[in-house]
């Protein structure tokens, strides 16, 4: 467990060192990145993708995957944005509600993956459609305008010098640490990733648990979906279209494996600001926005080709030889 441990570590040291290399580049080649506003651009920026990342790493610690998160977060943010505007519900109350949306998508998800015993690909993939389509459905396919001047705090204001949604994201760390560290949604999470079979035999409620993930991820969602909305005072029934590849892409960057048992809070943060950096630092040089994809992907493939390495390495070493027959 101790070696376990120290390679996840070394997998989260090397996402921050490309996170620092990037910041010393950018501050290098541009004098604008180095100033308060664009850094707290890129925090507020980030924030999103963060939180979303957070509850993707959980999914993907039980070896599962949810590719409805971008979907989920648009049909969230245009949802609380038609109970302000349609129903006159306080945004306080509007974004509640919004949450709650977030978490029956989850709810959905986890009965699909965890009773149906349907694939995480193929249930999430349906979901992506589904809750796609119920955002065009419910708005016309059209923005929803006219939201309260007060709701524009949660993805506009500053609480001091650091911008809200950075503090939003400060308060899903600390929960969420909490939860993946010092609770039962935790541990059964790392040790149905690992082997749910083995998992079940020893009585964990595999099924129960599993709902469990994806309801956090769909809050989490749901949470970003929010925050999103306010950002632009608009529900933006587009948003959230890739979304789903950064979340996933920011989780396996910070050291989470594929193949389920590891993966950490810190790690999803670290592969969230990571993309963001090149996102920004690639504005700030004018170059071509599909190039940050193509430079995105090869770091995928950087950081699933080390985990592949990692764990077949640790399968040799676990590899047991047979013993010799003793001589009579």
């Amino acid at each position: 467990m101790l070696r376990d441990r120290l390679r996840d570590w070394i997998s989260q040291l090397a996402a921050l060192a490309a996170v620092i290399l990037v910041g010393i580049i950018m501050t290098i080649l541009s004098p604008y990145f180095l100033t308060y506003r664009n850094l707290s651009a890129v925090a507020v920026q980030g924030s999103v993708t963060a939180i979303i990342a957070v509850g993707m790493t959980l999914v993907i610690v039980t070896a599962g995957i949810d590719l409805s998160v971008g979907s989920a977060a648009a049909l969230t943010g245009v949802l609380g944005a038609l109970l302000m505007v349609d129903a006159q519900l306080s945004w306080p109350v509007a974004s509640l509600c919004a949450l709650v949306i977030g978490g029956g998508i989850g709810l959905v998800n986890g009965a699909l993956v965890g009773w149906a015993r349907l694939a995480p690909f193929i249930a999430t993939l349906g979901m992506m459609g589904v809750a796609r389509g119920l955002t065009f459905i419910s708005t016309g396919a059209v923005a929803v305008y006219g939201l309260p001047d007060g709701f524009a705090v949660l993805g506009q204001g500053n609480l001091g010098p650091v911008p809200v949604p950075a503090v939003c994201l400060i308060a899903v760390i600390i929960v969420f640490s909490f939860i993946f560290n010092r609770t039962k949604l935790g541990r059964y999470a790392y040790a149905i990733g690992s082997n749910e079979n083995a998992s079940r035999l020893v009585g964990i409620p595999v099924r129960r648990y599993l709902v469990m993930v994806y309801v956090a991820q769909g809050v989490l969602a749901g949470f970003g979906g929010i925050i999103a909305t306010s950002r632009v005072a608009s529900g933006q029934p587009n948003f959230g279209i890739g979304l789903e590849l950064d979340a996933i892409a920011a989780a396996v960057i910070g050291g989470a494996s594929l193949f389920g048992g590891q993966g950490r809070v810190s790690g999803a943060i670290i592969g969230a600001f990571l993309i963001q950096l090149i996102r920004n630092g690639s504005v700030l040089l004018d170059i071509n926005i599909y190039v940050q994809d193509v430079i995105i992907g090869v770091v995928v493939w950087l950081a699933v080709a080390w985990d592949q390495f990692r764990r077949k390495k640790i399968t040799d070493r676990g590899r047991v030889q047979p013993a010799e027959a003793p001589a009579k």
